[in-house]
């Protein structure tokens, strides 16, 4: 009976005991409570509350992520942008972060979210659609100021923000795509037409240089011959002309004597000098002797 007894006082107290243990990873902090007040700051490891007197909050300190989710958002031209948004924050390790994202804040989760979606309608309210598309690092950048500084009293560290999408109405976006074809069609036609005057600059530069060394060519060939003519020139002048003058001399020469007939010349002329010069001396003929020649040719001939 006894035994009986001990069983019933020990097996609630071990079972009062299991229930006030509690295990804090190292990836969690935690707050205890007693009572409705807070009675101190839980480290990783084993810890003992006292049930139904303790409470223990335990919040996760790791980076997170919430999804601001797609919104609709008048951009400053009139038209609706679907915008959609990721936060990525993480809570400090220590006590006052920690107490601060418990005690300041009702579920900071849900607070983020609501936070980013009114800080990007504030945003991209300023903005037109194509400038919304263009400028999306100014607005994370405006976005990550914005909640680190509304959540500093939470004890929550933003880590980074990124917008998923900024997409336009459906009818707009044709319009873009056809604008945007359009403009690479646009492109594609400028650089084909730069690389074929690319190329046909290429054909005119190569026909100038075939013409230019052509050009050149015939010079030179012209030149050489030129050249060629003015040596033969210097030779005829040098070699040729007064032989071929003491040559024509001596044909003279030769086709008067030939039938043993008496000329009488002058004594100063070439043929004297040119026979002269075929018997290595000049003589020339007295005058009274030409004289008597001529007179006596005279009187055969009567």
């Amino acid at each position: 009976m006894l035994m009986y007894t001990y069983m019933y006082i020990i097996i609630p107290v071990m079972v009062f005991l299991f229930i006030g243990i509690k295990i804090i990873r190292p990836t969690q902090r935690g707050l205890i409570e007693r009572l409705g007040k807070f009675h101190h700051f839980a480290q990783p490891g084993f810890h003992w509350i006292i049930p139904i007197v303790d409470r223990m909050f335990v919040v996760n300190i790791t980076e997170q992520m919430v999804d601001a989710e797609p919104q609709e958002i008048i951009t400053n031209d009139n038209l609706n942008a679907r915008v959609d948004a990721q936060v990525y924050f993480r809570i400090k390790d220590d006590e006052e972060s920690v107490k601060g994202a418990v005690y300041n804040v009702n579920d900071y989760r849900y607070q983020i979210v609501n936070l980013a979606r009114t800080t990007l309608r504030n945003i991209i309210g300023t903005l037109t659609l194509k400038s919304a598309n263009s400028e999306r690092g100014k607005i994370n950048a405006e976005l990550y100021t914005t909640l680190h500084n509304e959540t500093i009293s939470w004890g929550i560290q933003v880590v980074r923000t990124e917008l998923k999408e900024i997409d336009p109405p459906k009818d707009v976006q044709e319009t873009m795509n056809k604008v945007v074809k359009a403009e690479n069609e646009k492109i594609a036609a400028i650089d084909s037409a730069t690389a074929a005057e690319t190329v046909a600059d290429g054909i005119k530069r190569a026909a100038i240089k075939k013409a230019e060394g052509y050009k050149r060519s015939k010079i030179l060939h012209a030149e050489g011959k030129a050249e060629a003519i003015k040596l033969v020139n210097e030779a005829a002048h040098t070699y040729f002309i007064g032989n071929a003058q003491l040559l024509r001399k001596l044909e003279t020469v030769e086709n008067s004597l030939k039938n043993n007939a008496k000329i009488v010349v002058p004594s100063g002329s070439d043929l004297v000098n040119v026979i002269g010069e075929l018997a290595g001396t000049v003589l020339p003929i007295p005058k009274k002797k030409i004289d008597n020649t001529v007179r006596w040719k005279n009187e055969r001939d009567d």
